[in-house]
This record gives structure tokens, sequence and C-alpha cells, in this order.
């Protein structure tokens, strides 16, 4: 009977990590995973290499992108010297509340209110090996005044220290 029990313990623990990829991590884990992912990517610009952002993506996107299709495809932002490490010293805000869709991606729109550029970022994550990890990403630095205005934050995350 003790056997059995301890069967289903495990089980559960297990289970554990998959469920909780089901839903939106906490803020400040979620303000982390955009982050690391924006200076991981900011890094590989800055340098041309791109093999420790490929390394991070989930598996079905490092098999579609190799490192040098990513250095393809952010060609601009490494030629015009992009850097956008700014954004370690704001919090994202975001253009709607994460969430995760029925496929089970995380889904993340947001942007950094940056001046006199603006960050904005589109990024999917799946659950891969225990942890989120990126299948799409869509980053855009543009003008401020191009984009739209910046969200008004709810009265909550107002004035929150960290």
């Amino acid at each position: 009977m003790l056997a059995i029990v301890r069967g289903g313990l495990l089980l559960w623990l297990l289970a554990m990590p998959a469920w909780a990829q089901n839903q939106v991590p906490a803020p400040k884990p979620l303000e982390a995973l955009v982050k690391a992912t924006l200076m991981t990517l900011n890094d590989a610009n800055l340098t041309g290499d791109y093999r420790v952002f490929h390394a991070r993506l989930s598996g079905p996107f490092r098999q579609q992108f190799t490192p040098e299709r990513l250095k393809q495809s952010f060609r601009e932002f490494n030629e015009k010297n992009v850097d956008i490490d700014i954004v370690c010293a704001l919090q994202p805000v975001w253009e709607q509340p994460p969430f995760v869709d029925p496929q089970g991606k995380l889904i993340l729109r947001g942007m950094f209110p940056t001046e006199p550029t603006r960050v904005s970022f589109e990024m999917d994550f799946v659950a891969w090996d225990g942890d989120w990890k990126l299948i799409r990403i869509n980053v855009r630095v543009a003008p401020s005044a191009d984009g739209p205005p910046v969200p008004e934050q709810p009265p909550s995350a107002r004035g929150k220290k960290s």
C-alpha cells in the first residue's frame, strides 16, 4: 500500500512542472523572462554571435533557425549597432495581459517606454525541458512618436517599488 502511495506522489510531483507551465508566471519571473530574452538577443546583436541566443530557444525554433539564419534575421540591429540594454532599468508595459493560449503557448505582447525610441516586443514561449523557451520573437525599435501611446498602468502596478 505504501508503494502505491509513493508512486502516486511521484507521479503528482512529476506532473507539477507541466501543470505550472500552463499558467502565466508571476509578475517578477515574467519580467525576468522578457528581460533575459531581450538581453541575450541584445548581446547577440552587438557581438554578431548568435550561438548563445540560439541555445536558449525551444527545440522547434532551434531546428528552424540556425545561428546564421538568426544573424540574417537581425542583420539590421547588428549593422546599426542597436543597443537596447536600457530595458533592464524599466518595467515592461503590457499591450494585453500575458496569457497561455489553448495550445499551451505563453503569449507576451508589450513594450518598454524608452525615449527617444521605444522597444516593442512580441514573444511566444512553449514549455520545454521544464522551462519556458522562446518559439517566436518580434522586436521593434522605433521612434516613440511612431508607436501607440504608452498604455496607462492599472492602479495596482503604479507606484510599486520592487
